[in-house]
């Protein structure tokens, strides 16, 4: 990570070998190793999607454009990730992306990997099944399973095995059946489209950076500004509905007994609740 810098990855301030940590016992450890990243206001793009849910195809290309952003970034640098997730994507109180813990990166021979990275949910099939495989592929293969859940707010499959039920529905071309049990029906067939080339199992065969930026369903006009408005507005809407809904529920949970705590009174007869001090 030391040599990558961009606006949508969490960059590393600082790092060396000589760090120390006083316990309270007094004792002190020494030569330790530490990084410093960037600190990111906001949270996780996992819990993003787990308060809004299905946020639709506009927020999808919000954040697709930012993804694209950064995976052109990295692998101009050579470099592949091998674990995006949503719980490795952080995102700041703008909206704007920032993806982190580049713990299974690689910038060594990136078009023939074989090592056994990721998260089962995000994973290429080419991984589960043992084969050499191009990191820039598998990359694009879990970008597809992100857009997917930002979009529909669930995910596509479980993992993507020939056996598991909703995979082997997309790669048997059992499309109605599959939109149908994913709820899908009324995305748009260019949002189908794009999706389902993500998902392809042959990895050669699914798009680019350069190719799902030329996408139809990329080309469409989206106001960036707006987009992050209204993603916004509706976070603060839900949190505050939230926030006011724990406070109706603290409010009840106290009972009958605190209403011995509020009653009428007299200010001579506060005295008799004056602190000793």
């Amino acid at each position: 990570m030391q040599g990558l810098s961009h606006a949508n990855i969490v960059n590393i301030i600082g790092y060396g070998s000589d760090g120390s940590v006083k316990k309270p016992s007094g004792r002190e450890i020494k030569n330790l190793v530490y990084i410093l990243l960037e600190y990111v206001t906001g949270g996780l793009l996992f819990d993003l999607c787990q308060t809004l849910g299905g946020m639709g195809e506009d927020d999808g290309r919000f954040f697709l454009s930012q993804m694209c952003d950064a995976l052109e970034y990295i692998q101009a640098k050579g470099v592949v990730h091998r674990d995006l997730k949503l719980e490795n994507i952080l995102v700041d109180d703008l909206m704007n992306l920032k993806i982190a813990d580049f713990g299974f990166a690689t910038y060594k021979k990136i078009n023939k990997l074989n090592s056994y990275r990721g998260t089962m949910t995000y994973m290429a099939p080419e991984i589960k099944e043992g084969k050499t495989y191009d990191g820039k592929q598998i990359d694009m293969f879990s970008t597809g399973v992100i857009l997917f859940i930002i979009v529909q707010g669930i995910f596509p499959f479980k993992e993507a095995k020939k056996d598991e039920y909703f995979y082997n529905l997309i790669l048997k071309g059992q499309l109605d059946t599959y939109w149908s049990k994913v709820g899908g029906q009324n995305l748009t067939a260019e949002f189908k489209d794009l999706i389902l080339k993500m998902f392809s199992y042959d990895g050669s065969k699914r798009p680019t950076v350069s190719e799902l930026r030329s996408h139809p369903w990329m080309q469409k006009p989206i106001d960036m500004k707006k987009s992050r408005q209204s993603i916004l507005e509706r976070l603060h809407e839900i949190r505050s509905a939230k926030t006011a809904d724990s406070s109706r529920e603290s409010a009840h949970s106290r009972g009958d007994p605190m209403l011995e705590l509020v009653r009428d009174c007299s200010v001579s007869g506060l005295e008799r609740f004056r602190f000793n001090d």
